[in-house]
């Protein structure tokens, strides 16, 4: 991967949608409903797959699991549906799209099945737990079916008001962006008790650094990927600090503080925290300040500040985004509007991981190092 500005390089094949025709993409007619398959039938992937379901052009029609009570939860929302608790089969079934919601170490070879199976893919983020599942997921989806729509649940990049704090921010309207500051602050996931042994690991994968890649990766890739977004390029460098103040299950940290740098000079300051659960206090938010305003952007809505106004622009945003994320991916994989998100989802990924092992370091940390794994 290139430290290129907006990365020609990396993505020079692929654009950021592309159009073809509804019957190459499915080989029937567009008006009919997209089945859906779901892999991992965990907290996340029951909750996005409702959203699925509620889609009138999409069906939720198999589930697979390696645990029986989470595929009895699966067959106790979709009535009907087809049970499997090995992934290559799914994927060898006729359903016309997966929905990957697995622990993130195994999002590398679930994706790699998935582009050799010619399915539609929406794969919860991040891409891998380390430079060369990133690697991997990459190869993938440079050689996947350019006829199948792969998308991630990075949802900000679908969000109706990102889209349209990002058209402003890189309009020039407000002048270049000139310093940034990002924040994930506030609760952290509940542990599973009651489990022993790999069953204890796996049912609470979240909360060790072999299975999510730690905080960073797991959750703080959703900020990382909308500097990525928003500055279109890759920092160069990383530096920072994390410790576990409170956390007592697992291995991940609970507090941490980064610092990029790019090429230009452009400096982002990124810090998270997971305090337990039900805090009051929470902001998770990018801001991004520019020679005539500023622009924070957050899944609750958006301010504008603009050089020589007092009060703010707000756009309140009052539903969850990852619905217009979902939405997308059902008409674009049905019409023919194509995306290949794997590509800069493996790049945002790649950039928590550079901050990542400067946290563990404690050194700084370049993304020419990381990325040659």
């Amino acid at each position: 991967m290139q430290n290129t500005s907006p990365r020609r390089n990396f993505l020079a094949a692929s654009a950021a949608f592309s159009i073809v025709a509804p019957q190459s993409v499915r080989g029937s007619q567009a008006n009919s409903a997209l089945t859906v398959g779901l892999v991992g039938c965990g907290n996340r992937g029951m909750y996005v797959s409702g959203i699925f379901a509620k889609n009138e052009y999409a069906k939720v029609t198999k589930i697979c699991d390696i645990y029986d009570d989470r595929l009895a939860a699966g067959r106790s929302k979709y009535s009907g549906v087809q049970e499997f608790k090995d992934i290559k089969e799914l994927l060898a079934s006729d359903v016309d799209a997966v929905l990957i919601a697995t622990p993130i170490v195994y999002h590398p070879e679930h994706f790699e099945l998935a582009t050799k199976a010619r399915k539609h893919i929406y794969m919860e983020k991040a891409a891998a737990i380390d430079p060369k599942g990133c690697m991997r997921v990459l190869k993938a989806a440079r050689a996947a079916d350019p006829t199948k729509r792969i998308s991630m649940g990075f949802q900000q990049r679908y969000g109706t008001d990102y889209r349209k704090a990002h058209a402003l921010v890189n309009s020039g309207e407000i002048g270049k962006i000139r310093m940034i500051r990002a924040a994930w602050l506030g609760n952290g996931p509940a542990y599973k008790p009651n489990y022993t042994g790999q069953e204890e690991k796996i049912r609470n994968w979240y909360f060790y650094k072999d299975m999510s890649g730690d905080m960073i990766t797991e959750q703080d890739c959703h900020n990382i990927d909308v500097l990525h977004w928003f500055t279109d390029r890759n920092p160069v460098k990383a530096a920072g600090y994390g410790t576990r103040a409170i956390r007592k299950e697992g291995d991940i940290l609970d507090c941490l503080s980064v610092t990029f740098q790019y090429a230009d000079g452009l400096v982002a300051s990124f810090s998270a925290n997971q305090l337990g659960t039900g805090q009051a206090f929470q902001d998770v938010s990018e801001t991004f300040m520019c020679d005539e305003g500023t622009v924070r952007t957050s899944r609750r809505g958006i301010t504008v500040w603009r050089k020589g106004i007092k009060e703010p622009e707000e756009w309140p945003t009052n539903y969850d985004i990852t619905i217009d994320a979902v939405n997308q991916f059902v008409d674009g994989s049905r019409t023919g509007k194509l995306e290949n998100a794997a590509l800069w989802g493996a790049e945002s990924t790649m950039a928590a991981i550079m901050a990542r092992e400067a946290i563990y370091s404690g050194r700084e940390v370049t993304w020419d190092k990381v990325s040659k794994g």
